[in-house]
């Protein structure tokens, strides 16, 4: 891709990426900057895609500056996301609670900063609740290793309530700060390129993909590819869902028409020419059969596989689900996604699986429809819908639990030794003995060791104490007994009373 017209540098608007816990207030700190709501709109209150919004920002000094902000899900299913909001920042924000302080998702979207290696500023939200405490909070910070400034650290941080706006303007004055002094540029006679943000698929439309353009400027008549996929620039959108026909860099942009569902996270190239994308997709189809060859498929040892088929609203989600699905670890099954993919479950991809009795069907965000209903239904697999991903996660590994195939186990329950031999007739034995472990029971089936060998099996057909029959003789006491076996016993003998059980 040759084809810069110019190189001339000129400055770039920053992309900021917010991250933090799942309810310290990210969503309401975009609520407040951009005048939506979006999270009436999420299931259980969870943001559970990025979406990229822009704004425009008058400084204190008078300056009008462009911002674009990605929102990213702060619950712990969702690191992957993170890690693609991340890949297309510029400058990070980690929200933190002034109520509850660092969380455990707060320290793992730190480290997903460290390792994007991007500037960050703290903004410590809920400033106005009650129980807030900024001082703590800072404390906070200190122990898991983010030292503000003033607090052996460089780290800048605004106080702010993203419910009443305190601090906000504050805040955006800081990251434009941040932004001047790491002087992004980009060339907006260049070729667009990019960030992969979120892929999802339209019922009507098809596949579209939000992308964040970090350098040139896109146009209507070119072509976008990433990885094998490519769409033409025909169906372009700015981020409030208006037809565009151009968009230059720091802009999130839709673009719907895809060959194929374009990876989060990886970056794109704009083409103008079908010629150049022929070119560029035949290299990375070459670089895609490469890396499928030398795939290592998962060994799950004898454990019994469970297949399933996993369909979402969009490509992060996916990622997500698949994730969590990972985590899900029993002794003697094991669950393998068979096939995934973003839209409805339809029934080709229930022909995935219908051949398997026991195989899943899970949608999330997504509908079955009515022919993969029918033939679900026909052939008796297991399927649910699901917009909260806990309880996707909750569902299947019931469901392995419930499919996990039986084993029989044999448990000792008590040990006696054989004092006495009285009499035998055929193969039925009469002997004195005491429990030296536990209990033994009648009826119960006993191995017979001699000299710490197994010699033979034989069952207790009568059981006394006392002179008295009985169901069981409890450690410490002496017994007579019948015993049903085709090896001699004798005195010194220790019999184990056995049984089986299915665990």
């Amino acid at each position: 891709m040759k084809n810069t017209l110019s190189t001339t540098a000129t400055e770039r608007p920053p992309v900021i990426c917010i991250m933090g816990h799942i309810d310290h207030g990210k969503s309401t700190l975009l609520d407040y900057i951009r005048k939506t709501n979006i999270v009436d709109d999420e299931a259980g209150g969870i943001t559970q895609h990025i979406s990229a919004y822009e704004v425009e920002h008058a400084t204190g000094d008078g300056r009008k500056k462009r911002i674009t902000f990605i929102d990213t899900p702060g619950h712990a299913a969702f690191s992957g996301i993170r890690e693609c909001g991340t890949a297309a920042a510029d400058i990070a924000v980690l929200v933190v609670s002034a109520e509850d302080g660092v969380k455990p998702q707060t320290m793992e979207a730190y480290r997903c900063i460290e390792s994007a290696g991007v500037p960050y500023v703290v903004a410590i939200n809920k400033i106005d609740k009650p129980a807030a405490n900024i001082e703590r909070t800072k404390i906070s910070l200190a122990e898991n290793g983010i030292y503000l400034e003033g607090y052996g650290g460089s780290i800048s941080y605004v106080p702010i309530s993203a419910k009443n706006g305190d601090g906000i303007p504050e805040l955006l004055d800081l990251l434009i700060l941040t932004a001047d002094v790491a002087g992004f540029s980009a060339d907006s006679s260049a070729p667009a390129s990019g960030v992969v943000i979120e892929t999802e698929r339209d019922p009507k439309k098809g596949i579209s993909a939000t992308l964040v353009i970090k350098n040139g400027t896109i146009r209507s008549g070119q072509f976008v590819a990433c990885g094998t996929a490519w769409s033409p620039t025909r169906m372009l959108e700015d981020f409030r869902g208006t037809k565009i026909t151009e968009a230059t860099f720091s802009s999130p942009i839709r673009l719907i028409g895809w060959s194929e569902a374009p990876e989060t996270s990886e970056r794109w190239h704009t083409f103008l020419t079908k010629r150049e994308l022929e070119a560029h997709l035949e290299t990375a189809r070459a670089q895609k059969a490469s890396a499928k060859s030398s795939t290592v498929v998962e060994d799950f040892g004898d454990k019994k596989i469970i297949p399933a088929v996993v369909k979402a609203d969009t490509i992060g989600s996916i990622e997500a689900i698949r994730q969590e699905l990972a985590k899900l670890s029993h002794e003697r099954i094991a669950l393998r996604i068979v096939h995934s993919g973003i839209g409805d479950i339809t029934e080709s991809d229930v022909k995935y699986v219908s051949g398997t009795k026991d195989a899943l069907i899970v949608a999330f965000n997504v509908r079955i429809d009515a022919q993969a209903y029918a033939l679900v239904e026909r052939l008796g697999l297991p399927h649910a819908t699901f917009n909260i991903i806990y309880k996707l996660t909750e569902w299947v590994d019931q469901k392995l639990i419930d499919n996990t195939p039986k084993i029989s186990v044999e448990e000792t329950l008590g040990k006696a030794k054989i004092l006495k031999f009285f009499s035998a007739t055929r193969d039925r034995q009469i002997i004195g003995g005491k429990v030296i472990d536990r209990v033994i029971n009648l009826g119960h089936t006993v191995k017979i060791t001699r000299r710490d060998v197994t010699i033979g099996e034989g069952v207790i057909r009568e059981l006394q104490q006392a002179k008295i029959k009985t169901s069981s003789v409890d450690e410490g006491f002496e017994f007579g007994a019948m015993i049903e076996a085709k090896i001699e016993l004798a005195p010194g003998d220790v019999i184990e009373d056995t049984i089986v059980v299915e665990k």
